[in-house]
Order: C-alpha cells, then sequence, then structure tokens
C-alpha cells in the first residue's frame, strides 16, 4: 500500500487510521491522512463495505434545513462527532407532513445506512414499523417520546414550555401570549405553557399559529395580531428565537419598549439571542453535548454496545434583557 509507505507506518496502521481513525493515535492519523492526500489516495467504500457490511454511512432526516432551524446546532454537532469515529453523515429533509415522512424513510432505508438518526420523532405508524424492522440502530434526537423507536437523546419540549411560563408568571407578568408552530414539538412546548398558567391561576393565554418552517416575519405579523386581540398583553412566548426577534423588532416599530412594556422569550438561544439588542432571554439546549451522545450512542450499538436508550439531557432557561 503506497499510503502505507509514505506514511511509513504498517498496512492494517494505514488501513486503521483510514476506515476506523479513532482507533490509533491522532499523530498517526494525520500522517496517514497527509500522505493519502499527496498521494490523491480515495478510499474505496463499496469494497470495504462488501468485506465488513458497513457502509460507514449515518442516515440524519431531519425536519427542514433553513437557517431558523433550532435543531440545526445539535446535527452539526452530531455529525462532527459520526465523523471523528470514522463515519459520514447523509443529511436528507422530510418536512411536516405524513407522507413526506414516509417517502423519506423508504428511500432512506433504500440507501442500506448503517444507522439512522431522526431529528424529532416520527409521528407515521407506518414509518416506524419500518424502522424497527430494519434491524438498524435508530435514534430519534431532540425530543421525548413515552416509546422510542429504539434510542432516544433529547429533552422534554412541554417541561420547556411549563418553565417558560413560571419564569414569565415569577417576573410579574399576568397577560401572557405565545406564537407557536404547528408541528409537534411545538405543540409539545405550547401544551406545557398553557398547563402551567392556567396552574398558576391564570387564564388560557392567547395563541397565535404559525406554519413551519417559522421565520422572523412570523414574529413580526403575529404580535400584530395578538395586539389587535389583546392591546394589554405584557409578555408573549415565541416557538423560536428567530421569531422572537421579529417580536422585538415589531414591537420597537411600534414604540413598545422591551422588556418594560412587553417581555419577550424565545427557544433555542441560536448564535444571535446574546447579541440582539435587547438580548433575548430564552431556553437553552446543550446542543454541543446532545449530538455528541447521540453520535456515541449510535456507534456503540453498531459495535454491540448497547447502553441506556433514553438519555433526557434537559434545558435552562438564559434570563438575558428581553424579558
Amino acid at each position: 500500500m503506497d499510503v502505507a509507505t509514505a506514511a511509513g507506518v504498517s498496512k492494517i496502521t494505514a488501513s486503521r487510521a483510514i476506515s476506523n481513525p479513532s482507533v490509533v493515535t491522532e499523530a498517526t492519523r494525520r500522517k496517514v491522512q497527509e500522505a493519502a492526500s499527496k498521494l490523491g489516495y480515495v478510499q474505496n467504500f463499496i469494497a470495504g463495505s462488501l468485506k465488513s457490511r458497513r457502509s460507514r454511512l449515518i442516515a440524519c432526516v431531519v425536519p427542514t434545513i433553513g437557517a431558523g432551524s433550532v435543531f440545526l446546532p445539535a446535527v452539526r454537532a452530531m455529525t462532527q462527532a459520526f465523523e471523528r469515529l470514522g463515519y459520514h453523515v447523509m443529511l436528507s429533509q422530510r418536512g411536516y407532513g405524513v407522507a413526506q415522512e414516509q417517502e423519506q424513510i423508504d428511500t432512506v432505508l433504500a440507501r442500506r445506512p448503517d444507522g439512522i438518526v431522526l431529528t424529532g420523532t416520527f409521528v407515521s405508524a407506518a414509518a416506524r414499523r419500518k424502522l424497527k424492522a430494519s434491524g438498524l440502530p435508530v435514534m430519534e434526537m431532540w425530543d421525548m417520546a413515552r416509546s422510542p423507536i429504539d434510542m432516544l437523546v433529547g429533552f422534554s419540549h412541554e417541561a420547556a414550555g411549563g418553565a417558560a411560563a413560571a419564569y414569565l408568571h415569577g417576573k410579574g407578568h399576568r397577560r401572557i401570549a405565545m406564537i407557536s408552530a404547528t408541528e409537534p414539538r411545538s405543540a409539545a412546548r405550547e401544551a406545557g405553557f398553557v398547563a402551567e398558567l392556567l396552574r398558576l391561576g391564570l387564564p388560557a393565554p392567547r395563541i397565535h399559529a404559525v406554519a413551519p418552517p417559522t421565520r422572523m416575519g412570523h414574529g413580526r405579523a403575529g404580535l400584530g395580531e395578538l395586539l389587535l386581540a389583546d392591546p394589554k398583553i405584557d409578555a408573549v412566548f415565541c416557538t423560536t428565537d428567530m421569531v422572537a426577534l421579529g417580536v422585538i423588532l415589531e414591537a420597537q416599530s411600534r414604540g413598545l419598549r422591551v422588556p418594560e412594556q412587553l417581555a419577550v422569550m424565545g427557544f433555542g438561544d441560536m448564535d444571535f439571542a446574546a447579541d440582539a439588542s435587547p438580548a433575548l432571554t430564552t431556553i437553552h439546549v446543550d446542543n454541543e453535548q446532545l449530538g455528541e451522545r447521540a453520535a456515541t450512542l449510535v456507534v456503540e450499538a453498531l459495535d454491540g454496545r448497547r447502553s441506556k436508550r433514553v438519555s433526557d439531557m434537559g434545558f435552562e432557561i438564559v434570563e438575558r434583557a428581553s424579558a
């Protein structure tokens, strides 16, 4: 093997460094990669998979890959973790409909990946049956479910919604509204939000529904509709930080002071949240840890080392100037 000779290592070491880099030292991996790059070597995954029955490919199915997607940081962290472990990720978008969901699963299974990661739990019973019957490690990420298909790493969206309601109530707000997307995870946050406000003795909040994927414009239009219905609302909880940013901009354009006249709270702690004006109070999820954990569990399952099936990674409220 020319790569092994150029790197000054044995053939088996070079092979391991290319096909399973996690089992060699960083120095060895770098030497082999540099030699392979100089020689123009490209790994033959097809040949390797015929021998090992592994494609070294992980399929990741997400609802949307739009810039405002709050789960994309977790997907990015997961992808990087898989690459360190010697696997590559094939990303596909399923949308939010049941028919799209089933079509995507058929397409993914036909590609024969080694494992499948789903961002969010799947609603379709037919899709769930196919995934269970595939015999592949299946990871549901960024959600929580009573009956996971296989493995699950996430957090409770319902609990997050409840925590947002308790936070705004604790700050003295009593006319609280919400802008929520019509998709399962936002619906769970909405349910937790409403239940907690009712438990605290407040009336059910006004809710403005928007179709996913959410955009800043949803926040601007949503606040307009909420104020039209109740000009005295004093706080708004939003389904994503992007929507919350739109609410802040709309409030400012109407001469409303944030947070003195209107508190605004988001979800996701996206990159811009701390730099917004005012800085956005939001719910933070440790995407790095979540993505790393999901990838690790899938690879452990592929290696025959099953551990905990469900990991609740939790969340935290990040208090900033907007609420």
